[in-house]
């Protein structure tokens, strides 16, 4: 019987905990095993360590996984907990997304000081967003407001919001939900208007592959219909660059057997943008959200990509 604890890394930011301490939560009452089984490895990475700077400045996604990965690689680690959309599209060689947690809600939750709506804002307002997606979605819908680069953990970003600094910001409302800060939102923004990013809400798990005591473990919690739906919103990036550098939109849901995707590509300024719909058999999740993607990059052409770099 195995009796060495399961080693869960993660970040050490306050909602990074929650969703480890979520995923050991849902192992024990899966497999029936105490807290003992388990152990909680926090690690610091580039990504947190850097709070400056956005992220497209600094490498994009791989900075909050990179420690992690290393360490997964290594054996020191027999899985690694993350915020879905902060996972780079291509992994590396050994290690896979082997579950998904049931989803969050994916949209995303303006928070306002001089007013309660995006709309309602004054001309000339300023808003604090690190996001490249949100960024390009407020010029696309307020260009006379001014949007200035807002990194940092949650509770940071409200206090600097609280001590002036911005009249505005936007969080994912999954993470103002797992930290239970729900009352804090002052609009949660339409999907249609506001599309969220791809794999926005949902809490993936990354292990190696072939480890068959760890993939048996992670079985028992994987939610598939998150699964199939992430699976086919990171397909839509990966053939669309998919790094922190591109304002990409992305959602996929699930009917039955049936899965439907939503896609949009803008220009960083927000002046053009592109939308795409989808549909077909939630068993070609990967394939519907790989063709999404090639298709709005051949609808868009080679002119607008252009402004991404």
């Amino acid at each position: 019987m195995q009796t060495k604890p399961f080693r869960i890394g993660t970040r050490g930011s306050p909602l990074a905990l929650a969703q480890a301490y979520e995923t050991r939560d849902r192992l024990m009452a899966a497999h029936g095993l105490g807290a003992d089984r388990f152990e909680i490895v926090v690690l610091s990475t580039k990504g947190d360590r850097i709070t400056d700077r956005s992220l497209s400045e600094i490498g994009g996604k791989g900075l909050f996984t990179e420690e992690l990965e290393e360490q997964l690689l290594s054996g020191a680690l027999d899985l690694a907990v993350h915020s879905s959309k902060d996972m780079p599209t291509k992994l590396p060689e050994g290690l896979h997304i082997s579950a998904y947690l049931p989803r969050e809600d994916p949209r995303d939750a303006f928070v306002g000081r001089t007013a309660a709506k995006l709309l309602d804002l004054p001309k000339g307002a300023v808003i604090g967003s690190s996001s490249l997606r949100r960024q390009a979605l407020i010029r696309r819908l307020r260009p006379d407001i001014e949007v200035i680069t807002f990194r940092g953990l949650v509770d940071t970003r409200l206090r600097k919001l609280a001590e002036g600094q911005v009249d505005a910001t936007l969080l994912a409302l999954a993470g103002l939900r797992r930290l239970g800060k729900q009352d804090v939102p002052t609009e949660i923004l339409d999907p249609h208007d506001f599309p969220p990013a791809p794999a926005q809400g949902a809490i993936c798990i990354e292990s190696r592959i072939g480890d068959d005591r760890t993939e048996a473990l992670l079985a028992a919690i994987n939610d598939r219909a998150t699964f199939d739906a992430v699976s086919c919103e990171r397909a839509f990036l990966s053939a669309l660059d998919g790094s922190c550098r591109t304002p990409i939109a992305g959602h996929a849901e699930i009917d039955g057997e049936s899965i439907r995707f939503s896609g949009m590509i803008l220009t960083p300024d927000g002046a053009t943008s592109h939308r795409i719909e989808a549909d077909g058999k939630r068993g070609e999740a990967e394939l519907i959200g790989l063709r999404a993607g090639e298709d709005i990059r051949a609808k868009a052409g080679a002119a607008f990509f252009s402004s991404w770099s």
